[in-house]
């Protein structure tokens, strides 16, 4: 690291559980995100902000004045714009040191393999349960660390999904394929909760990364933002699952 980096990273670097090691860690790193809406967006600022080497964004949607209320990211001058090109401009004058590669396009089955297996962990920032299936199933294969999160009203939740770890379960464990979406546009979003889910699954990602702590590797955590409460759920492994076993 150099004399700006070492400053930059300087409030971090004086943990002991982060260190120069661990900082050199996430400078070395690349992260997908998948979806830079109300989750991705904390998510990607604040793995820009902490120094992760190369983040690469993928959303094919477009900024939509809906949005503004909770996906930080972006911005009302950005209307109409792709979602991962808005946030390269924020993150960009956020750090401009950090790597980002935009991906603008849908992930078919191809494209969510190669961009999977080219990273250190994947973030599921998204809101369907195909796209969140398509992204568990790639990482299962490429046996790559998937940190999932979910808003909705006013209760989040995230998972963290290692299957590196052969006794660690994957999200299709958890649930069926013929779970009914539920979308912000028809149920509504507390805009803080997506803040507070979306630090969380940053927070697990840089764990992930540094190697440190203990992350909710085989467990949910529930957010009910209602009446300020947190819960944890131990997930296990599907003997049957389809995916994973």
């Amino acid at each position: 690291m150099n004399d700006q980096q070492l400053l930059r990273y300087s409030r971090q670097i004086m943990l002991d559980d982060i260190d120069i090691e661990g900082q050199e860690k996430l400078l070395a790193a690349r992260v997908l995100i998948v979806g830079l809406g109300g989750l991705g967006s904390p998510v990607a600022m604040y793995l820009a902000a902490a120094g992760v080497g190369h983040l690469v964004l993928a959303d094919f949607d477009h900024v939509d004045l809906s949005n503004l209320q909770r996906q930080i990211v972006h911005t009302q001058a950005r209307i109409g714009v792709n979602k991962a090109i808005s946030a390269v401009q924020t993150l960009r004058e956020l750090n401009p040191e950090v790597h980002i590669t935009c991906v603008e396009k849908p992930l078919d089955l191809e494209s969510m393999n190669d961009q999977v297996k080219q990273v250190d962990v994947v973030a599921d920032c998204t809101d369907n349960f195909a796209t969140r299936f398509a992204i568990n199933a790639a990482c299962v294969k490429a046996k790559v660390p998937l940190v999932s999160g979910a808003a909705i009203r006013l209760e989040g939740q995230v998972a963290v999904f290692d299957a590196r770890d052969e006794n660690s379960p994957c999200y299709r464990c958890l649930y069926e394929e013929s779970e009914e979406d539920l979308t912000c546009a028809a149920n509504g979003v507390l805009a803080p909760l997506v803040g507070v889910i979306g630090s969380l699954q940053a927070l697990e990602t840089i764990k992930l990364i540094a190697g440190i702590g203990t992350t909710l590797k085989g467990s949910l955590q529930l957010f009910d933002a209602r009446h300020a409460q947190w819960r944890t759920i131990k997930l296990p492994k599907d003997p049957h699952c389809p995916v994973c076993s």
